[in-house]
């Protein structure tokens, strides 16, 4: 008998030693679909919208802390798209539906409010330029390309809010 329950207890420390705690379940799913819309939307851009010839985006792409760091950026982006460009109205919709879903997760599930995320780098330097307004909004369609790879690679930073 105290065999059978030093195995029995040897066995569950081994099992919770190795075993990490499962996410919620609507954690996976959120993360889920912000993967699939991402890339969704990575694809459009990808065909729609060509970096032109010696386009460089310098600095670097924008910090990812979480799904409100996410929305600010996008909004940001978004914000300075020009809705003449041609092809456009799709993809300015596609990230509002993105920014829009990640949002309401976060106001459903982030019980601490945070105070909003600083604009960051890049997209305060493109919001001093909308007078070059298409330039500008390639610029931002590229830099949204970037932050959303940025994001599929990192689609844990989500869980902290």
């Amino acid at each position: 008998m105290d065999y059978t329950l030093a195995l029995l207890f040897s066995l569950l420390h081994v099992l919770s030693v190795c075993s990490a705690a499962p996410l919620p379940v609507e954690v996976v799913k959120m993360k889920s679909k912000v993967k699939w819309m991402a890339e969704q939307l990575v694809v459009r851009l990808n065909k729609d919208f060509q970096v032109p010839t010696g386009l460089t985006l310098s600095p670097p792409a924008d910090d990812l802390e979480g799904p409100s760091s996410v929305v600010t950026a996008l909004e940001g982006y978004n914000s300075l798209i020009c809705d003449t460009l041609n092809g456009v109205a799709q993809v300015k919709f596609e990230i509002s539906s993105l920014t829009g879903y990640l949002d309401q997760w976060r106001q459903g599930h982030c019980s601490e409010q945070r105070p909003k995320p600083s604009v960051p780098g890049p997209l305060q330097e493109l919001q001093s330029r909308k007078e070059f307004i298409h330039t500008v909004s390639i610029e931002a369609l590229m830099r949204v390309k970037e932050y959303l790879s940025l994001l599929l690679k990192n689609l844990d930073n989500l869980e902290t809010c």
